[in-house]
């Protein structure tokens, strides 16, 4: 069964909700929840009458399920549990509430009277689409009042703020602040409104005067003076794209000699020199300045002759030195051309159009020498890449007939290799023995080199020895482009010095060939140290001889004290060139 009681909002007296009853007397009665409530809001009594014992609030819950139960007096079910549904019917006992403590809204300038602003929404508890929920919203106040009051209008049953007589404009006042009384039938609340006012571009810039005069400046000014300071101004909003002023140079300056930097505070506009003005190129430049916004005028705003403004810049003459059309000339030859060889040429003009004459600075190795009427350069000695690949001079060129003005730029000439240097030892070999005497034939490594620029794919020398004669004794074998192994063939040498020639030739377009001595001692050792008798040893003469061998005895005596006291183990020898050479050939000690 179902029952519909009025929510109450205050405490009173129970009321009688509805009555179940059993056909025979003697029944107890109890309620039972179906759901599991904070609060329960009904009792019976033993008669079956129902009451509600607090008041409902159809805001917290709107309706209630439970049973009432008959029992005997031993507790036992006299029949099924009746359920009992309870809908609880609304009043109008909630006032309307705001969305929030202010709410903010924004309107464009310039927007058309009857354009939505915005709707406030209001809020009621009571049951929706009912009388009790129905609010009604009026304007009771705006702040400020400027231009004049009543600029707001708001739909009765919908809070759709609209503009009501005429625009916006920003510079009036940038925020209203509007009170609106929002109601139901028995209620009444205050809601707030902040209106901002949004800034658009519908100001054009306006120089405060069209026309700036005459300007004279000499050709020579430095670049980045300032020439000329302009000002516009703009009614829109400070510091925002709609009145932060660009100045764009429309006429007078084809070549870009200008240029305009803006004051962001100010808008003042400073106008620069971004090249060097030119006398004989332009003398009279009239310029013409268009004041602009980054950020669009709205539509049908158009910029006008008040955001243009104009001046003369008048450039005067000064003598100038001649200009040379580059910085820095560059030329590559061969080292081997023949001397008088025109090896490149620089250009240059003066300004006042004055006969120009070309000179050299920096010739250090005197290779080169100008022309000083065409500007033609030619070779003047035999040049050598080997000596400098990349040869650096300056040019001067000099004004004649005037003030001797002059200017300087760089001619670098680059050198291309020819094969023009003979194969040689990459290093001095002094120090290369063989222990005498040999018991088994040795052999030992050595470099080859030359002063020509390498190929991309290395050097490649070919090694001989000098002399047919020495092919009994000695046997040159190449190990790789630049390295190869010279080998004794036999073991009967005699405890001396020998030089042996190798000849080596590098294998170019027209190739270069030389010849090398390489010595290579023999002589008794110690400890594999060379060790030569006072007697081979230069400058001691014989009469001398006994003192020397006695030197000497001492010598090894202390080389062998030394070995037993100090050192504790021998080098292995490496496995690369270099190490074969230390292995096979040992360094000469006297």
């Amino acid at each position: 069964m179902s029952c519909t009681f009025r929510s109450t909002t205050k405490r009173e007296e129970f009321h009688l909700l509805h009555k179940v009853q059993w056909n025979d007397p003697g029944a107890l009665y109890s309620l039972v929840g179906k759901e599991n409530t904070p609060r329960f809001p009904f009792s019976i009594d033993q008669e079956g009458d129902i009451y509600v014992t607090q008041p409902l609030d159809r805001e917290e819950k709107d309706e209630y399920v439970f049973y009432a139960v008959a029992r005997d007096e031993q507790g036992k079910l006299l029949s099924k549990p009746l359920e009992i549904q309870v809908k609880v019917k609304d009043i109008n006992d909630n006032p309307p509430t705001c969305p929030s403590p202010v709410t903010v809204l924004e309107v464009q300038e310039n927007e058309q009277i009857g354009s939505s602003i915005g709707t406030l929404i209001a809020h009621d508890m009571d049951e929706e689409n009912t009388v009790n929920s129905v609010l009604e919203y009026r304007i009771v106040d705006q702040t400020p009042k400027v231009p004049r009051d009543g600029l707001f209008l708001v739909q009765t049953y919908h809070g759709t703020l609209q503009l009501a007589v005429q625009p916006l404009h920003k510079r009036d006042t940038p925020q209203y602040n509007l009170t609106v009384e929002v109601s139901n039938q028995d209620f009444k609340t205050l809601c707030f409104v902040q209106i901002n006012v949004i800034d658009i571009n519908d100001q054009i810039p306006i120089f405060e005067k069209s026309d700036y005069g005459n300007l004279t400046f000499p050709e020579d000014t430095a670049v980045g003076s300032v020439i000329l300071t302009i000002q516009a101004t703009d009614a829109d909003e400070p510091h925002t794209g709609s009145s932060k002023i660009l100045y764009r140079i429309t006429q007078g300056d084809s070549e870009g000699r200008l240029e305009i930097e803006t004051d962001p505070q100010t808008n003042t506009g400073y106008v620069k020199l971004k090249k060097p003005l030119d006398f004989e190129t332009v003398a009279i430049h009239n310029i013409v300045v268009q004041a602009e916004n980054p950020e669009p005028l709205v539509p049908g705003i158009q910029y006008n002759a008040s955001s243009s403004a104009t001046f003369r810049l008048m450039v005067t003459d000064v003598n100038e030195a001649p200009q040379f059309f580059q910085q820095v000339f560059e030329a590559t030859v061969s080292e081997a051309v023949a001397k008088g060889t025109k090896v490149g040429n620089v250009t240059a003009k003066d300004p006042e159009g004055l006969d120009v004459s070309y000179s050299l600075r920096g010739d250090k190795r005197g290779w080169l020498r100008i022309d000083p009427v065409t500007g033609e350069i030619f070779s003047a000695a035999p040049l050598d890449r080997e000596a400098e690949s990349l040869y650096r001079v300056q040019v001067v060129a000099t004004e004649v007939g005037g003030s001797f003005l002059s200017s300087m730029a760089q001619f670098h000439l680059t050198l291309t290799d020819v094969n023009d240097n003979s194969p040689r030892l990459a290093k001095e070999y002094t120090g290369l023995f063989f222990c005498y005497p040999l018991k088994a034939p040795g052999s030992l490594i050595f470099e080859a080199t030359d002063d020509d620029q390498p190929t991309f794919r290395g050097r490649h020398f070919t090694f001989s020895l000098g002399s047919e004669s020495l092919q009994k004794d000695w046997e040159v074998s190449k190990i790789n482009g630049t390295h190869a192994r010279l080998s004794t063939k036999h073991t009967g040498f005699e405890e001396r010095v020998y030089n042996i020639p190798i000849r080596i030739s590098d294998g170019g377009r027209q190739p270069m060939e030389g010849t090398v001595s390489l010595p290579v001692t023999f002589c008794k050792c110690v400890e594999n140290r060379c060790f030569q008798p006072a007697a081979h040893m230069p400058g001691i003469p014989p009469v001398g001889m006994a003192v020397g061998i006695l030197l000497a005895t001492f010598l090894v005596i202390g080389i062998i004290l030394a070995v037993v006291f100090f050192r504790m183990k021998r080098d292995k020898g490496q496995h690369n060139a270099e190490s074969a050479q230390a292995s096979e050939v040992k360094p000469l000690r006297n």
